[in-house]
């Protein structure tokens, strides 16, 4: 489930780093090292990403331009601007401010919820593998060589539900099952093992090699997007 983001910053350190760390959180960054152009590649995207601090254009600008041809589309601001005057201005048009420095994961976080209150996460269906489909909107899994629904248990479909949010990345089983149980894991517990066991044998083509639920031993699993 690649989200699709524009992310609108010159400084080509800080631009590099965070582009190839959002995508390998699954997303997929088209960048700009300036507003030029933007207002025509907007409304391919999901979600902005929008320094302030601009050459030409700046920030301010060119997101209230970016909102008028494409209103539907949240616009997240970064700037290291702190002053609540600031803060105000921004939020005049954007949808989110968040300050430098930042962590990424409360950048990814405030994407995330940016993108859910704006139901871009619903715009396509997911693919896994070469004959699974996920329609996230109603919440469905289907096999697309027999066009029937995949059904799954609650815990089942809450475990993959949570690899799809955290596509591409390695997930350790404590983490699964804290998330999930919302309880803490007890070392040894089997309950995870068995569940992805089972919710194998209803996804993969051949359970015992899978293609969609990846084991990384002694680690966790992944399923790539």
């Amino acid at each position: 489930m690649k989200r699709n983001v524009l992310y609108i910053e010159d400084n080509e350190k800080i631009g590099s780093l965070l582009k190839e760390e959002l995508e390998q959180r699954g997303f997929s960054v088209q960048w700009l090292l300036s507003g030029e152009g933007a207002e025509k590649e907007v409304n391919h995207h999901e979600i902005v990403i929008l320094d302030i601090m601009l050459p030409g254009l700046d920030g301010f600008t060119v997101g209230k331009r970016l909102k008028k041809v494409a209103p539907a589309v949240p616009i997240l601001l970064l700037s290291a601007r702190t002053s609540i005057d600031d803060k105000v201005d921004g939020l005049q048009f954007a949808d989110d401010y968040l300050t430098k420095p930042f962590h990424t994961d409360e950048l990814v976080a405030r994407l995330e919820v940016l993108i859910r209150r704006s139901g871009g996460t619903h715009s396509e269906r997911i693919s896994l593998g070469h004959h699974i489909e996920v329609d996230p909107q109603v919440q469905m899994v289907l096999d697309k060589r027999t066009g029937e629904e995949i059904i799954l248990t609650g815990k089942q479909h809450q475990i993959l539900m949570y690899f799809l949010r955290h596509p591409n990345q390695v997930l350790p089983k404590e983490q699964i099952y804290e998330a999930i149980w919302e309880e803490a894991y007890i070392t040894g517990d089997k309950t995870i093992m068995v569940h992805i066991h089972r919710l194998r044998q209803k996804l993969e083509r051949d359970p015992d090699c899978p293609e969609i639920i990846e084991t990384l031993k002694g680690i966790g699993y992944r399923v790539k997007l």
